[in-house]
């Protein structure tokens, strides 16, 4: 583990929720369904007929191209040779933000990308991955998509656009380096940032920092010339790959347990066509539907594996990681909250999204926020 400095401990706000912990999975059922998608059967139609669809991922590169290249090249197999997948990398068809138009063309048959990327099309879409301090791990939002009706609410959306949302994939937090030390909220006032757009440059600069917007591109060169002081980029693994240690001497976490503040769980999905789900066999789809959940936790396992290596190099080359405190996660919470309400009173379905994970949290199984938090927001739909 890199060397870590905690942010003084400062007495907490009466009210203050308590630390975000890791809790249980909550959909063993799904989960054991998607175990045994791995050894399906034989699904192939009776007609013999192979469908193969084209694929392309966000992912231009790392642990997260080459395990979604090792899953499509499994398909095949795994039914029988009625469905092939030919899985591309990012841009290796498309631009980045072509994606959406090529899988709605019929250019792509399905892509795996991020999900805050559709919020250009919907605002909705700000509430179906992580946003500033509402829900704060993975589990959580297993449980939003498979307990809580979120899954079908998101298809609901998608539908509109003439996709189909297979699913969520599992991926881990953002994180942001930095030239100086971050270890207070108080921090933040002044900072020159890189952030990605939306709702999580606001409420930094709610807390006082000057936030900007980079293409990945030209982080490196900006943070090298000194043109800002921290970056938001992806997790671990790949931002050491980028070399963000040598132009950086710090990382800065929230508590420990809470990796990223702003994006915890950067979550993707897996969007299909409509004219290429509806040419599925019913089998076919219950088989997908199951195997979306195999590959989320290949995923997922991937990219914590190469997390946890490049914590170890970003140790021997010197970086330190600092910790925000609990008080500082209650201060951001309440500069959170009313950005909460002002994205979600943007769009009908926004809204009804975020009231199930705002329930969410108020229950006792979070108690992330209070109603004395929330007093005085309201929901317009």
């Amino acid at each position: 583990m890199a060397t870590v400095t905690q942010g003084t401990r400062r007495r907490k706000p009466a009210g203050t929720p308590a630390p975000s912990r890791t809790r249980r999975a909550v959909i063993g059922g799904l989960a054991a369904a998607a175990g045994a998608a791995v050894s399906a059967p034989h699904l192939a139609t009776a007609q013999g007929r192979s469908t193969t669809w084209k694929l392309q991922t966000s992912w231009p590169g790392g642990p997260g191209l080459a395990v979604f290249k090792k899953w499509c090249a499994g398909i095949a197999e795994k039914t029988g040779g009625e469905l092939k997948f030919q899985g591309f990398g990012a841009r290796e068809v498309v631009g980045e933000f072509q994606l959406y138009d090529a899988v709605r063309r019929g250019v792509l048959q399905a892509i795996n990308t991020f999900t805050l990327y559709w919020a250009g099309r919907t605002v909705a879409a700000v509430f179906l991955t992580s946003y500033p301090l509402g829900l704060r791990t993975k589990d959580e939002w297993d449980f939003f998509f498979y307990g809580l009706g979120g899954l079908e609410a998101a298809r609901g959306i998608f539908a509109k656009f003439g996709v189909h949302y297979l699913g969520p994939v599992r991926h881990g937090p953002n994180i942001l380096h930095s030239k100086v030390p971050i270890r207070s909220i108080e921090d933040f006032r002044g900072r020159r940032m890189r952030l990605p757009g939306g709702m999580v440059p606001e409420v930094f600069q709610a807390a006082g920092a000057k936030t900007t917007l980079l293409p990945g591109s030209e982080i490196f060169p900006a943070l090298e010339k000194g043109v800002i002081d921290m970056a938001d980029y992806v997790g671990p693994g790949y931002n050491y790959a980028l070399g963000f240690h040598k132009v950086t001497k710090y990382i800065s976490l929230g508590p420990p347990g809470l990796m990223s503040i702003y994006q915890p769980v950067d979550l993707m999905d897996f969007t299909v066509s409509n004219k290429a789900w509806n040419a599925l066999s019913p089998g076919m789809k219950r088989f997908m539907e199951a195997e979306i959940l195999v590959y989320s936790q290949m995923h997922d396992a991937a990219i914590q594996k190469a997390d946890q290596a490049a914590w170890r190099k970003f140790k021997e080359a010197g970086v330190v990681i600092t910790r925000l405190a609990e008080e500082d996660i209650y201060a951001f919470t309440r500069l959170a909250v009313p950005r909460w309400y002002a994205w979600a009173n943007k769009d009908r379905d926004a809204a009804r999204i975020f009231k199930i994970q705002r329930d969410y949290m108020l229950s006792g199984s979070l108690g992330y926020i209070t109603d004395d938090l929330i007093k005085g927001q309201r929901l317009k739909f």
